[in-house]
């Protein structure tokens, strides 16, 4: 059985950059702020995976849930539903 890639590095960058301009947050700023490469969108874009901890900071940064920015909930909110 070929085992299936479930998230895509691509949909994840949109979904973080959508996310990002509905907060009025410039990507730039969330690489500087969360200490990562200037390229870390454009890699992503091109397929390459980021690390789960850096997700977990953008998605702290972004204040909403790791499910969210990997598109398994339409809510970015759920992180604050869970006790």
């Amino acid at each position: 059985m070929k085992e299936q890639n479930l998230y895509n590095s691509p949909d994840v960058a949109r979904r973080i950059k959508s996310y990002a301009k509905t907060k009025k947050i410039s990507l730039q700023s969330i690489l500087n702020d969360c200490n990562l490469g200037k390229n870390t969108f454009s890699h992503m874009l091109h397929g390459n995976s980021i690390a789960f901890d850096s997700l977990a900071q953008i998605a702290d940064y972004l204040d909403c849930s790791v499910d969210y920015l990997l598109g398994r909930t339409d809510d970015p909110d759920l992180h604050k539903k869970i006790n």
